[in-house]
């Protein structure tokens, strides 16, 4: 019998750092299960997401690498991955019997990327529905739902839309929620697994991200709590955005409330369904012989400075909630710890690495979370995102934001000022030119052109996918 750890990878989409409720925060959500979970591991209060939007985060989470390196700079669905590397190619390839459960959101859809199996489900995606004509090559969760309500059924028969912010609360049995269909189907992989041999299991819920639709009993848990109005910085100049007609983003006060209220019951709902698993793992005795982490993609604006949705550099977005619990033997001084050192998706690969035993592959940017001395060097983001556009270094104390089309540039004390209400640009230009000279340095060899004669030139289209243009990366073949 292998007697190496176990792992259990669960990833939120579109949780923000702040609505942990052990975080502390005024707009936390109520997620007890993982609270404890939280105390009974390692809570890192500083972690990030450093191309804030599905695919570039995964790409990060299951390469280790950088996004300069693993070539996903931003949302780009129509290249094929074709990763040598992956962190379950390698746990796969160690002994580990690698199975997820709901999200991947690869391409082609189907693609394993280094898993034994993946039973999926991505979410509403228009690129997958126009793609495949059988809901079946693209999904494992539709056809199951199909089976309940009947052939007709689809996933966007609640109303809300993929990316809006009208909400709903789930019409059918709370079993048949996609939040409650990823946690079964993971006991099922529990009961069903190789006995012989250690696990990885990815667990994988696609929400809070939209829509926007928990079961009842979850929304009326908010019924009584009042959050404090969204953020609003003093840089902030823009109108919040009114979406599209299939993803509104309602505006009026009380339905702008339910939205948020409808987000942070997605979440609770997740708390309480991570518990179900968490006892079928001590009900087969491996909960104190599994490593647990606790991760999101990205985050959600939730209309903090008049922003919805992520690929922005701000708290919001680029901040994920991110928890460590170590099996048992590997505990002694990790227990209850808050670790606001810097830290990003990509040091899962390693961190994993390292708890299993296994020796990290070469190429990996990512650093053990379990290391004494952490990195030095400032986390470097990027997202194309039209007049968004961005690039931002964030040491865990400052943050800088240089927006490419328009060379808006803002500046943040994270330490005095954690919900980035104050732009510190014109009080502080000599912090701001330092900062700029560091990203200068980082840019000044990017294909865009971002940096000509040692200044960073505004106006240069930005690309989602450098690897797959031809431009900067070696991890592709």
């Amino acid at each position: 019998m292998d007697s190496r750890p176990n792992v259990v990878m669960i990833v939120i989409d579109q949780m923000r750092r702040s609505a942990l409720g052990v975080n502390g925060h005024a707009c936390a959500a109520h997620t007890p299960h993982l609270d404890q979970l939280a105390r009974e591991g390692v809570n890192f209060t500083r972690a990030y997401s450093a191309c804030p939007s599905c695919i570039a985060a995964r790409a990060t989470m299951w390469t280790g690498m950088e996004h300069i390196n693993h070539g996903f700079t931003g949302y780009d669905s129509r290249p094929e991955w074709h990763y040598p590397v992956t962190l379950p190619g390698v746990l796969a390839n160690s002994g580990y019997h690698t199975q997820c459960v709901g999200k991947m959101h690869v391409e082609p859809a189907r693609n394993l990327i280094g898993f034994h199996h993946v039973v999926l489900h991505d979410g509403f995606l228009h690129d997958k529905r126009r793609q495949y004509r059988n809901a079946a090559d693209y999904d494992d969760y539709l056809p199951w739902l199909r089976e309940r309500l009947g052939p007709a059924a689809d996933i966007c028969d609640v109303g809300p839309g993929c990316n809006g912010y009208a909400s709903r609360c789930w019409p059918w049995d709370e079993r048949w929620h996609p939040t409650s269909w990823v946690t079964s189907e993971s006991i099922n992989f529990l009961r069903r697994r190789d006995p012989t041999k250690p696990f990885f299991l990815k667990v994988s819920y696609h929400r809070p991200h939209s829509p926007l639709d928990p079961p009842q009993t979850y929304f009326d848990m908010y019924a009584d709590v009042d959050f404090p109005e969204p953020l609003r910085g003093d840089w902030v100049e823009h109108e919040l955005p009114h979406g599209q007609a299939e993803n509104p983003v309602p505006t009026d006060r009380p339905f702008r409330e339910r939205a948020r209220k409808a987000y942070h019951a997605l979440i609770s709902q997740i708390d309480y369904e991570l518990n179900r698993l968490f006892i079928e793992l001590s009900d087969r005795n491996v909960w104190d012989e599994t490593l647990i982490m606790v991760v999101a993609d990205h985050g959600d604006m939730l209309y903090d400075h008049n922003l919805v949705r992520k690929s922005v550099p701000f708290e919001g977005s680029s901040g994920v909630p991110l928890i460590v619990r170590l099996p048992k033997s590997m505990r002694q001084g990790r227990v209850g710890v808050t670790d606001a050192r810097l830290a990003e998706l990509r040091d899962l690969f390693p961190t994993v690495c390292e708890v299993c035993g296994i020796t990290p592959p070469a190429q990996l940017d990512g650093q053990s979370l379990l290391a004494a001395t952490r990195r030095q060097e400032p986390i470097h983001g990027e997202h194309p995102n039209a007049e968004w556009s961005n690039h931002w270094l964030c040491d865990g104390h400052e943050k800088y934001c240089w927006f490419s089309q328009n060379g808006r540039e803002l500046l943040f004390n994270l330490d005095d000022d954690p919900d980035e209400c104050h732009d510190l640009s014109k009080e502080q230009p000599a912090r701001l030119a330092e900062w700029r000279r560091r990203l200068i340095a980082k840019l000044s060899d990017r294909a865009e052109g971002y940096v000509a004669n040692g200044e960073l030139q505004t106006g240069r289209r930005p690309m989602s996918s450098q690897a797959w243009a031809g431009a900067g990366n070696n991890a592709a073949q």
